[in-house]
């Protein structure tokens, strides 16, 4: 039997490789030892990134509700209290979006929340 070489694999592996390093700057994009670091690194930071998003909304969330709160008359911490008591489940980026888009309906909310207090 012949000898089979892995010259077919390899080429498809770097030149993968090398299409997701594509647009780095310099040599990231043209060398493959350099571009198998580069992407190695730019993976980590997207898987980071992923993360990161979902507090960096949260953090949003909890902003817009804090200062739609404040409109009505109460702090955050006792409104999300006031909420959790009233029985009410809406998640933070539910309240957030009530808050911007329809504040009449946030009032209710806030009211419900106050008198469970």
């Amino acid at each position: 039997m012949a000898r089979v070489k892995g010259a077919m694999m390899t080429r498809k592996r770097r030149n993968k490789t090398l299409k997701l390093a594509k647009g780095y700057w310099g040599a990231k994009s043209k060398h493959f030892k350099m571009a198998k670091q580069a992407v190695m690194k730019s993976g980590n930071y997207a898987y980071a990134g992923r993360k990161k998003k979902k507090r960096d909304f949260r953090r949003l969330w909890i902003t817009r509700i804090s200062a739609a709160a404040k409109l009505n008359g109460m702090n955050y911490s006792q409104f999300m209290n006031g909420v959790k008591k009233a029985g009410i489940t809406l998640n933070r980026k539910m309240l957030s979006e009530i808050a911007i888009s329809d504040p009449a309906g946030f009032t209710a909310i806030v009211e419900k929340a106050k008198a469970a207090l």
